[in-house]
């Protein structure tokens, strides 16, 4: 490679490496005059790279950003830590998995051979845990605007859709909410915009893929403190009920007739009571009555329910359709819980 290309290479890694570089500094760094720096500049201008001079007692470079995307220079960790990256981003629910894919096809192709090798010999396969829970795709234009919303510190506005299970109205429509946004999130496989809820004045976890987005936003916001101070703790806690079952929205309590230890084997969230040799209590939680009943029959055992009613109504919903589809009768809309 000719000396002044090779030295061209090597300044635009540098300015891409940190934001503002004095000119003097770049001129050590090459082992050249700053007269050449400032040719050099020109010469990656004219290639389309938007590169302004920074005002200041030494003067200096930076590499802006342009209304185009000039071509980029990595090294063979970055290029390799990008292609890796792009192959988890294809199972990232994000909706970004096509272009993704595009990405990393097109980066590969003007890799050198010895990192295509490197690259075609790591293939990542990104597997979720075994989950009752789909994991729907969420519309990349909607994480955008949230993620612009949290940047900004604007209220957010939007509607929300609702969770219909078999026998509700689906065409039923919340109101409009308005919101703090605080943290853009993914849990389970599941985008999620954690904000202050500003009618039910509260913390709030909602569903990006139930989010749908009004304009203009509203007025700007002071961030509040998170319970906590840390989102991943809170984001846990919330779902998960940090351990205890707590967190989550529907939290039941039952008798087992198993013993605690073959309980425990299945249970990541609950607390599992000993109270016999083969009989145990467990407090467990779940996002509806419903799937905390069908997670619960799961235990090839008898249940005794301690309560609520609430979990007692979504068993005998449950029983009903079990036994309809144990007779081969067609499925009808059932009553809510």
């Amino acid at each position: 490679m000719p000396k002044t290309s090779a030295r061209l290479l090597s300044l635009l890694s540098l300015l891409q490496a940190r934001r503002d570089w004095p000119g003097t500094l770049l001129a050590e760094r090459l082992d050249v005059s700053p007269r050449t720096i400032r040719r050099d500049v020109d010469r990656l201008r004219e290639l389309g790279y938007p590169i302004v001079a920074t005002k200041g007692p030494d003067g200096g470079y930076r590499l802006d950003a342009g209304r185009e995307l000039p071509p980029l220079l990595f090294d063979d960790d970055q290029a390799v830590a990008l292609a890796v990256a792009l192959q988890l981003a294809t199972t990232s629910g994000a909706g970004i998995e096509e272009a993704a894919a595009r990405a990393l096809n097109t980066i590969r192709q003007v890799m050198p051979a010895r990192l295509r090798h490197r690259i075609d010999t790591l293939r990542v396969t990104a597997v979720e845990r075994p989950t009752n829970r789909p994991s729907p795709q969420v519309d990349s234009a909607v994480l955008m605007a949230l993620s612009a919303a949290v940047h900004a510190r604007e209220v957010l506005r939007f509607d929300y859709a609702p969770v219909t299970l078999p026998g509700d109205d689906a065409d039923r429509l919340n109101p409009p909410r308005r919101a703090e946004p605080h943290h853009l999130v993914t849990w389970g496989g599941r985008w999620y915009l954690v904000a202050w809820d500003l009618e039910r004045e509260d913390w709030r976890t909602f569903r990006a893929d139930r989010i749908v987005p009004r304009t203009p936003t509203g007025p700007r916001f002071a961030p509040r403190e998170l319970p906590g101070g840390d989102v991943a703790a809170f984001v846990a806690g919330r779902f998960q009920g940090a351990g205890d079952a707590s967190g989550w929205p529907c939290r039941g309590e039952v008798v087992l007739d198993l013993p605690a230890a073959t309980v425990s084997g299945y249970t990541r969230d609950g607390i599992v009571e000993e109270l016999g040799p083969d009989r145990c209590r467990l407090v467990l939680g779940s996002w509806s009555w419903p799937s905390l009943a069908a997670g619960l029959g799961r235990f090839d055992a008898d249940i005794e329910v301690v309560g609520p009613d609430e979990l007692k109504a979504a068993f005998a919903r449950l029983a009903r359709r079990y036994t309809k589809a144990a007779n081969g009768t067609p499925a009808t809309p059932s009553p809510g819980p």
